[in-house]
């Protein structure tokens, strides 16, 4: 009675799982796995490895699991096999050794590989688009610094071009998703996290906050547009023509906890992002590429003007 009751156990829940997945299936498509972009690609045949090296021990040990239950349960007349002399078994131990440690370092392998290749720009023959992101109480405040615009839960970006995320928070830890350009990326005060993502087909892309920020943490979506590199040009000169600047006291207001429709903006306080980071910092250096960059410019300026004033010395002397 008691392998029964246990096997009815068993069947009881694996109908429930195979329910749930067809009954999930009836549903919106599953957007992690419709990758859009390269970025996306690259984390999906990372999700397949590891699910076929995995099945190759889940499955037998759940189908062996499944044997073994029906197979030896009690019953009346029970003719399994009684060896209670069977101690060890080298080559059993072998295999049940070996074929495991194979799979760990073959998927250590693939997820390190992966990890290191998306640190780096998935087209390294484009320039970057940066974008500054900003999680706020409870919207996205996104800052081009290139073209010196802004926007509230709405991102547009030219297809087939890198996009450079600088993230960073002026509120509780989030996390930056758009489930089918790439995987998330935490939005953290005071510091800020790299994300590289990239649109290769025109389309409308859902983004969303990944991490519980309280009351309004469920309105935390946006959409990410991707459309031709002409077609954003026009946009962002749509944008600086025809709409408001954000001022430091939009911002301060921005700022307070509340939702938000779609906002644009023609400009934005200069080095806003930079005073969000320094904002939580508590006086440790800001780490951002373009204050790298900003600081590698200063830097040869500097050498340049030390030495056409050196030349100039060398001129009087001679």
């Amino acid at each position: 009675m008691r392998g029964t009751k246990m096997l009815r156990q068993i069947q009881f829940w694996l109908l429930a799982a195979l329910a749930s997945v067809l009954m999930a299936g009836c549903g919106e498509e599953y957007v992690v796995l419709n990758p859009k972009g390269p970025v996306g690609q690259t984390q999906y045949d990372l999700i397949m490895i590891s699910i076929i090296l995995c099945s190759i021990i889940v499955v037998p040990v759940i189908v062996l699991t499944i044997f073994i239950v029906f197979r030896y349960r009690d019953k009346p007349g029970n003719k399994a096999p009684y060896k209670p002399e069977w101690a060890h078994n080298a080559k059993m131990e072998v295999v049940w050794w070996a074929i495991p440690i194979i799979i760990v370092g073959l998927l250590s392998y693939y997820t390190v590989r992966d990890t290191y290749a998306l640190k780096e720009s998935p087209n390294k023959e484009a320039e970057p688009l940066v974008v500054q992101v900003t999680s706020l109480d409870w919207k996205w405040l996104f800052t081009y610094p290139e073209q010196g615009i802004a926007t509230v839960n709405h991102l547009e970006i030219p297809v087939g071009v890198p996009v450079k995320f600088q993230i960073s928070a002026d509120a509780p830890m989030n996390s930056f998703w758009v489930p089918e350009l790439g995987g998330q990326v935490y939005a953290m005060a005071g510091m800020t996290t790299e994300l590289y993502l990239q649109a290769d087909e025109p389309g409308e892309y859902d983004g969303r906050g990944a991490n519980f920020t309280g009351e309004g943490f469920a309105h935390m979506e946006f959409k990410v547009v991707a459309k031709p590199q002409e077609e954003f040009e026009a946009w962002v000169k749509e944008v600086k023509g025809t709409t408001p600047a954000l001022t430091k006291e939009g911002y301060e207001e921005l700022q307070k906890p509340g939702l938000a429709d779609v906002m644009t903006f023609s400009s934005f306080p200069e080095g806003l992002f930079e005073e969000i980071v320094s904002k939580y910092s508590h006086g440790h250096p800001i780490k951002t590429s373009d204050a790298s960059s900003q600081s590698e410019t200063q830097k040869a300026s500097a050498a340049e003007e030390a030495l056409s004033t050196q030349e100039l010395h060398q001129a009087h002397a001679q």
